[in-house]
């Protein structure tokens, strides 16, 4: 892993003993495992207990406080519900964590989790015992200070806090003894579209991001909690493999109403069961009544052919105010002219994250894409490979022709390549945006990471700043990569992004980013109303389109605009335009706070480069305020009226959690003697329920 832990056995050492006492039971070895155990549990007693910090939990979590700064120990968790609504173009979800404290005592807690990058979160509820508790909005400030009130008055309050925008924090106060704590977060967002298929991601998992040296925590983002929670890199807490078991469970059933007839409908990751039901819609849900949340969910669909709409709209009313949420699907290129655009050679630069975040099965994933990406430049082309870790490190000094020596050296380059150390991405992404042009040459960067990293900010502003005429092109590896920063990224690099969430994906998704590439763009992309009716989208500007790619806009709109919308770009060195009148309207709840979630990442994307902070700020509370929605600046906080419990003493739990599938990590931090404590229990619990297995098994074969 990227950090460096001190004295103790490695997480793959732990594993392998833990699935040698599996089998070794099932075999009848108890006794000799049972030493072997404690001789285990012997090495690791001396060490003190694990904290993490906010940044560090693999899933969402319930975390406490612990009374040193920014330090924090995970609380057991029940369950966790995720029920999502598709209807066409936007997905409704309502996340609801049950938790449990065990103790005898009241705890104050920090609820950590991961959602989409582009979540519209506008409700919160929380139940705990027999009192069910509804978030209201407020400035960031004023929700804490509620908040605040609340707990030295002893009722119980939870407070929804937006730490990135992909990561949120919950937390709650007086979580009483044996009480059970559910807590239920919805948003909305609106789904990828792309060459015939829709695709809903739910983030499960959450890569470790790691703080580099160059950045600076006092200009990150960061709104609430104190930023020396994020200056310094913390080695992630103990994730202890366990033998047929599940740590942080997970339920999800979605249910799609694309309006049109569906053709595919897939899970990419997860074993699943599709069930069509009346009305066209149809219900996808886990195999597992409880999965492992070490991954994300990803689900694929397809509309039956020739029933995929050419231009949608869909609109809502709120207070007053018409919103709108358009998209528009232009035509695909003509042979002639991807031709004519062949003629062109490419000057591609391969950026791979090499470090440690990303050994396993993440290095597999991103040197079989790089092997791909070396075997489609032809003889005109020229090419570069970088690898960053703790340092940068390019295969050439400089972009060479892709002849047959340069790529063979290139391929021994790339199968040599290790993950080992830390993440500094700002001398790899310097190094290959240049600023320069190369004469008759397209120039791309195609950048792979799985993104686990602090100062996405820092990195935005570099590459806003030395882009140049390059195109930049994120590819997101591993079980859980930081889609906020691979998003954002190819944004501010007028490129793409490609998430390749399993290593049979590599030659597919590989495939679909080169088409991309090699493929006419629409430039200068403009959207209007027929009749000229002022309208505010967002993004206010549209960026070029890659083939495959919808213009989605949000839109505020004059109750009398018309419905026919002109869309003009230049495809190739042509002007192009057409003129489309959507189907009839759709109502659809929530389009409003989709063009608030719009205008507020537009705010936030300008504070980024060189905005003004205190005339930004104004603006996105008064979007966020307007529209409920939690925000930087803006939070949910939920406070019961009646007073429960006198401010006392907290009580500190710590319970195994997940690393994203596929991850692998380096030592365990020094451990305390209650955390040996409980993984000499954890191993006898395992050593003896296998026991009993094999002895049930047993008394059920003489009974036979």
């Amino acid at each position: 892993m990227d950090g460096k832990g001190g004295r103790g056995i490695t997480y793959g050492q732990v594993g392998d003993f833990i699935d040698l006492a599996c089998r070794a039971f099932m075999g009848g070895v108890a006794a000799a495992l049972l030493f072997a155990m404690a001789a285990l549990v012997l090495t690791i007693s001396s060490a003190q207990a694990a904290t993490v910090s906010l940044n560090d939990p693999k899933t969402g979590a319930l975390l406490f406080r612990t009374g040193a700064a920014g330090q924090y120990e995970l609380a057991p968790k029940v369950e966790t519900d995720v029920a999502i609504q598709v209807s066409g173009l936007i997905a409704r979800t309502r996340v609801t964590q049950l938790f449990h404290n065990p103790g005898g005592e009241y705890v104050e807690g920090i609820y950590v989790f991961p959602l989409p990058e582009k979540a519209a979160v506008d409700q919160l509820k929380m139940q705990i015992g027999e009192r069910v508790i509804e978030g209201v909005i407020q400035e960031k400030e004023e929700a804490r200070k509620t908040y605040e009130k609340a707990k030295t008055e002893g009722r119980k309050a939870a407070l929804v806090e937006q730490q990135r925008p992909n990561l949120f924090t919950n937390s709650v106060a007086h979580i009483g003894p044996n009480e059970m704590v559910r807590i239920s977060i919805e948003y909305q967002q609106t789904l990828a579209y792309e060459s015939g298929e829709y695709r809903l991601r739910f983030p499960l998992a959450v890569t470790p991001r790691y703080l580099p040296k160059s950045s600076d925590p006092a200009k990150e983002g960061m709104p609430d909690e104190p930023k020396a929670i994020e200056a310094v890199f913390i080695q992630h807490p103990q994730y202890m493999p366990v033998c047929d078991d599940t740590v942080n469970p997970v339920d999800i059933a979605v249910i799609i109403d694309a309006g049109v007839p569906l053709g595919r409908v897939e899970s990419s990751y997860h074993d699943t069961v599709i069930e069509k039901r009346s009305g066209g819609s149809v219900m996808v849900s886990l195999v597992k009544d409880q999965e492992e949340a070490d991954r994300d969910f990803e689900l694929v669909w397809s509309v039956v052919p020739g029933s995929a709409p050419q231009a949608a709209l869909f609109t809502e009313n709120v207070a007053g105010a018409e919103y709108a949420l358009l998209m528009v699907t232009p035509p695909q290129p003509a042979a002639s002219e991807k031709a004519l655009l062949d003629r062109f050679a490419r000057e591609t630069v391969l950026i791979v994250d090499t470090s440690g975040s990303m050994a396993g099965v993440s290095i597999e994933q991103a040197k079989s894409a790089l092997l791909y990406a070396l075997g489609t430049f032809s003889a005109n082309d020229r090419f570069n490979v970088v690898e960053f870790n703790s340092i940068m490190r390019p295969l050439f000094a400089d972009a060479l022709p892709a002849t047959a020596e340069n790529l063979k050296a290139a391929t021994q380059w790339v199968k040599a390549l290790r993950a080992t150390g830390g993440t500094e991405m700002a001398p790899a992404l310097t190094f290959a945006l240049n600023g320069r042009d190369t004469p008759g040459y397209l120039r791309q960067v195609i950048f792979m990471t799985d993104g686990g990293v602090s100062n996405e900010d820092e990195l935005f502003r570099l590459i806003a700043q030395r882009l140049g005429s390059t195109r930049l092109f994120t590819i997101g590896i591993g079980s859980a990569p930081n889609s906020h920063f691979m998003t954002k990224a190819a944004q501010f690099g007028r490129g793409t992004f490609t998430y390749i969430g399993d290593v049979r994906e590599v030659e597919s998704k590989m495939a679909g980013l080169f088409a991309k590439i090699e493929a006419p763009v629409l430039k200068d992309v403009q959207l209007r109303w027929s009749d000229g009716s002022p309208v505010e989208t967002f993004p206010a500007r549209v960026p070029d389109l890659y083939l495959g790619e919808p213009i989605v806009v949000s839109a505020a709109l004059d109750r009398s605009a018309s419905r026919t919308i002109v869309v003009s770009a230049m495809r190739g060195n042509q002007p192009w335009s057409v003129a489309l009148t959507p189907s009839a309207d759709s109502s659809a709840s929530g389009v409003g706070a989709l063009w608030a979630r719009a205008k507020i990442a537009t705010l936030m994307d300008a504070l980024r480069t060189d905005g003004n902070a205190p005339d930004i700020r104004a603006q996105v509370v008064k979007v966020a305020l307007e529209h409920h929605l939690v925000s930087a600046y803006t939070s949910l906080v939920a406070v019961d009226v009646t007073p429960t419990h006198v401010d006392g003493k907290l009580r500190k739990a710590l319970v195994k959690a997940n690393l994203p599938k596929g991850t692998q990590v380096g030592q365990i931090p020094q451990t305390g003697t209650s955390a040996a404590l409980q993984l000499l229990v954890g191993l006898l619990a395992i050593g003896a329920a296998a026991l009993f297995a094999s002895a049930a098994r047993a008394s059920r074969q003489a009974r036979a």
